[in-house]
């Protein structure tokens, strides 16, 4: 089918364009922001909520729970949005995934027990991994011609890295003026876990005034009023043309979210395990302690020196999420350079092989600063592959299977048994010796990054090339 949107030949985007750029990265840098907030604000809301410390059984349990339980219910549900962006619309289920997530993130914020935060932090992660998938749909379908997709894919997920930079500096700027925002919670409390998980809901708001001017996807809108639309179906993905497909997608993205939140997210709670990160929150205990009118109570010193390693936590996300964003603008360069899709991964999976077991095996136990360089190159290869998949996989399927594969793909492999190694880097990383738990941690990570990546790489032999530049219809 050709429409007037095909039709056109590339040259300046129109003011229109641009606006659906601006919303796309909005949605991206919020997916970003909202999964990468949790290892900033698991610990202290850890140690509130449930009074557990870190690296305690009832901790770690916990924080595989956090990271994992919400997962399940964005890969579950996200599969299912990513039906209804082939049944209904890819605007609509845009619109309201990201509605959803803002929503959850707001009144999790208000978070009274453990269980309330996990069952909104459940609603967060169904709608960022709807959001997802919607958007590359969209974007992909409303720019067709293959080198501007291609670009237009890959500098928008760019900005993904953004939300990760954006969610470290937020962080670190509430944990520093806390003390003067309203107080929030039964307890009255000031703490910046709080302020962070609320600050969700910025991209909610330029939604609501933009989203009447948005448009629909040209191809999918005219096959269905033709009624040439066919109806989505999950097990046409494993028909002979599309399994081979399916299947290879789906385990690298899996590895790939296995790497990100089986070790990399699990850099905040390794540092703390450093010397030098023992040392500056000493300081800052040393330092409030000698300008107090008065001797300052343990709990009021375990506080000062918890906020001042959850200071040094959002710095070491933002190495990573800078890196992770050298990593995706590398990509968009690269992605119309480079034909062979095989070829283009495999720049991120063999450096990576190396990278993971030395990042965290090694600098993991020595540093401060050699985790600030670490978290860059590991976020660099891996956050690098999560825009190496939107620009793929909308070149696999046809436009009625287009959202249900991508789906499938990102939230059954990535969301769902992707990030379950979160759940199994804390479980083998489970120890009763509190002064050991950071190292056992950092050595468990290299394990999972370095096995993670070496899958991914023998998998990639099997992933099939795209058979042309343009979309299949």
């Amino acid at each position: 089918m050709t429409t007037p949107a095909t039709k056109m030949a590339p040259g300046r985007l129109t003011p229109l364009q641009w606006v659906i750029c601006v919303i796309a990265v909005i949605g991206f840098a919020f997916d970003t922001y909202e999964i990468l907030m949790l290892p900033l604000v698991l610990p202290p809301a850890l140690m509130e909520l449930v009074g557990a410390a870190p690296g305690s059984p009832v901790f770690q349990m916990w924080v595989g729970r956090m990271f994992f339980v919400p997962a399940i219910a964005g890969g579950i549900f996200g599969l299912l949005g990513g039906y209804l962006t082939d049944r209904w619309g890819r605007r609509r289920v845009l619109t309201y995934s990201i509605l959803l997530y803002a929503f959850g993130a707001f009144t999790s914020g208000f978070s009274t027990s453990i269980e309330m935060l996990l069952v909104l932090r459940c609603l967060v992660f169904i709608g960022v991994s709807v959001e997802f998938v919607a958007a590359v749909a969209w974007l992909a379908e409303l720019f067709p011609e293959g080198k501007r997709r291609e670009k237009v894919l890959g500098y928008t997920q760019a900005f993904s890295s953004f939300g990760g930079v954006m969610v470290a500096t937020a962080n670190a700027m509430l944990i520093k003026w806390a003390a003067v925002l309203p107080a929030i919670g039964v307890a009255a409390s000031h703490a910046p876990w709080r302020y962070t998980l609320m600050s969700g809901v910025i991209p909610a708001i330029p939604l609501l005034f933009i989203r009447p001017f948005l448009p629909e996807s040209p191809v999918w809108r005219e096959k269905r009023a033709a009624g040439t639309l066919k109806r989505p179906s999950i097990a046409a993905l494993f028909t002979p043309e599309f399994r081979r497909v399916t299947i290879i997608s789906t385990i690298m993205v899996a590895m790939a979210y296995g790497a990100a939140f089986g070790a990399i997210q699990q850099l905040p709670q390794i540092i703390r395990g450093l010397d030098d990160v023992k040392s500056l929150a000493q300081q800052a205990i040393d330092t409030q302690s000698a300008n107090a009118p008065q001797p300052l109570d343990d709990a009021v010193k375990r506080g000062i020196g918890d906020r001042a390693m959850q200071a040094q936590a959002a710095a070491v996300s933002q190495s990573q999420e800078f890196g992770g964003l050298v990593g995706r603008v590398i990509l968009a360069l690269l992605v119309v350079a480079i034909a062979s899709r095989r070829r283009l991964v495999r720049l991120f999976q063999i450096p990576g092989l190396i990278a993971m077991p030395v990042v965290f095996g090694i600098l993991g136990t020595s540093s401060l600063n050699g985790v600030y360089y670490g978290a860059f190159i590991a976020g660099l290869l891996t956050v690098g592959q999560f825009s190496f998949w939107g620009n793929y996989l909308p070149r696999m399927y046809p436009v009625h299977l287009r959202g249900t594969g991508e789906s499938f793909a990102a939230n059954i492999g990535g969301r769902l048994f992707g990030t379950s190694f979160a759940f199994i880097t804390a479980q083998l990383a489970v120890t009763s010796d509190r002064a050991y738990a950071p190292t056992k941690l950092a050595l468990v990570a290299a394990g999972v990054g370095f096995s993670v990546y070496l899958v991914g790489f023998i998998a990639s032999f099997w992933l099939p090339e795209p058979r042309e530049e343009g979309l299949p219809e």
